[in-house]
């Protein structure tokens, strides 16, 4: 995992999306792409793309797999950005 990776996964905007359904708590894959107008291999390749950057966790359980944020990296990324901004004491 990368910044590069993490950025470019958050560049996409169905990526993005996926991350705020998550925030609600895990999902199965079938429930994620019920939400979409795509085809399940299209959100099947944004999951991945996620998955790659560390942005989510999947688990399998039985049959199903229910994807959830990683909201460790989340936070560090938030961070991030913040420090970018700067102090606004100097």
């Amino acid at each position: 995992m990368g910044l590069q990776s993490t950025l470019r996964a958050l560049a996409d905007p169905t990526r993005r999306e996926i991350l705020n359904m998550l925030k609600g708590g895990a999902m199965s894959a079938g429930d994620i792409v019920e939400k979409f107008p795509i085809s399940g291999a299209a959100v099947s390749r944004h999951l991945s793309v996620l998955k790659d950057a560390d942005l989510i966790r999947d688990r399998r359980e039985g049959k199903f797999i229910f994807y959830e944020l990683n909201a460790s990296v989340l936070e560090e990324i938030i961070l991030w950005i913040k420090d970018l901004g700067g102090n606004d004491n100097d």
